[in-house]
């Protein structure tokens, strides 16, 4: 949502219904492989049960979409509101995020009618004709949604992890077939710039408005950071060396015990990694994930170089275009070796990328109105900015643009390391 449209009230709408048809059906096949227990753990207090997940996403469409769409709108539980709210103080209290795995009822099978009856209600809305601004509010619902199918798969990939039974959610991913390319440092001109979403099309609030910035003659590199070269950075002592860490990165270290990537463990005189098929060695040609920015910030000085800006990757990636990176609908839901070619590779897809940038507003920025205006605005602080989307994204999902953030200390979502370094 941003920018203001030319009325289309039937080309687009119908696009908008058909776009969440798809979108809410591969939500319920995401979570077909779970059983219902599965389904309500909560392994940690940032994770959310897939459950909560698939109430959440329809309690955003029941309660922004259908209760102003709807001359008689009654919500299908009067709890679910309290039960499936995340953060929208506008819109009531609350169950507190941490205990979201108590959450033993409803059952799952109740959750999915919910689901059932709102899709019913949505495709009857849209059928009336449903007013402009909600098709705009309709169409952030389905991209909220691609949002949690991403923290559908960290999240179950993180209670999977911590069961003793390293239980797998899909088949185990092969090892890449072929070697990494050698790493290059791709040069980048500087000047004055342009980034940011443009044009009518979909985009975030914190995507707008687009604007000028500088950027000052830099390199980035070829490709994200391997398993291989982070392996390098274990041998010489990376965990081990305060000189190459920031202080608050440090103390992590310390106070969590990090002697590798999440989901790394000892084998013998090797390391194997849990994957969403189950555990398998590490491969020295995947693209490194589940790091935090502290650890991308001590990887990029023990390399020699830094960690590269939200202005310098969004240029780098407009100009590359979508590249050659996995989604999610790939179906390996792990990342895959890059290719060998000239050029900056891997932009897009298998592991999103840390920035050295803080995560606040454009100039110019304004959220939306209402309660959809805690989107996004409210976060803006304490959080560094992550691009390009990762092996759990859904494909289509994330554009040159598109801002992703996350605390300094965050590790289980996908995220990786592409270097980058001053003229």
């Amino acid at each position: 949502m941003g920018n203001p449209r030319k009325p289309d009230p039937i080309g687009r709408a119908a696009h908008v219904a058909a776009r969440i048809g798809a979108v809410r059906r591969r939500t319920v096949e995401l979570a077909a492989p779970l059983t219902a227990e599965d389904a309500m753990v909560q392994s940690m207090p940032d994770a959310s049960p897939a459950k909560w997940h698939l109430g959440h996403t329809t309690w955003f469409f029941e309660t922004f979409v259908l209760a102003r769409a709807e001359r008689d709108f009654r919500a299908f539980h009067p709890r679910y509101g309290y039960l499936f709210n995340s953060y929208y103080e506008a819109a009531g209290p609350r169950q507190p995020r941490p205990s979201r795995g108590l959450l033993s009822r409803p059952p799952l099978e109740e959750v999915l009618r919910y689901r059932a009856e709102v899709d019913a209600r949505l495709a009857a809305a849209f059928g009336a004709g449903l007013a402009p601004d909600l098709v705009d509010v309709a169409e952030l619902g389905a991209a909220h949604e691609e949002q949690h199918q991403e923290l559908l798969l960290t999240d179950v990939k993180h209670a999977f992890a911590s069961s003793p039974l390293r239980p797998a959610y899909g088949p185990l991913p092969p090892a890449p077939a072929r070697p990494a390319p050698a790493l290059a440092f791709v040069p980048r001109e500087g000047g004055v710039v342009e980034i940011g979403a443009s044009g009518p099309g979909f985009a975030f609030d914190n995507e707008r408005p687009r604007h000028r910035t500088w950027l000052e003659p830099h390199a980035l590199a070829s490709r994200p950071a391997t398993c291989g070269e982070w392996l390098a950075f274990m041998a010489d002592g990376g965990y081990r060396r305060a000189e190459l860490w920031l202080a608050e990165g440090w103390d992590a270290v310390r106070a969590n015990g990090w002697e590798a990537p999440l989901y790394w463990e000892r084998d013998g005189a090797g390391w194997a990694v849990y994957t969403l098929g189950g555990m398998r060695a590490v491969a020295d040609a995947e693209p490194v994930q589940h790091v935090s920015f502290h650890e991308a910030d001590a990887f990029a000085r023990w390399a020699g170089a830094r960690l590269p800006t939200e202005p310098e990757w969004e240029v780098a990636a407009a100009a590359a275009g979508a590249g050659e990176g996995h989604f999610a609908d790939a179906g390996r839901l792990q990342p895959d070796a890059a290719p060998a070619r000239p050029g900056l590779v891997q932009l897009a897809g298998d592991v999103w990328e840390w920035t050295r940038s803080a995560y606040g507003p454009y100039p110019g920025f304004r959220p939306l109105s209402g309660a959809l205006g805690e989107y996004n605005g409210k976060f803006m602080v304490s959080q560094l900015v992550l691009r390009g989307g990762s092996c759990l994204t859904p494909a289509g999902h994330v554009r040159p643009s598109y801002r992703n953030f996350f605390p300094p200390g965050a590790r289980w979502q996908s995220s990786g390391v592409r270097l980058a370094r001053d003229a």
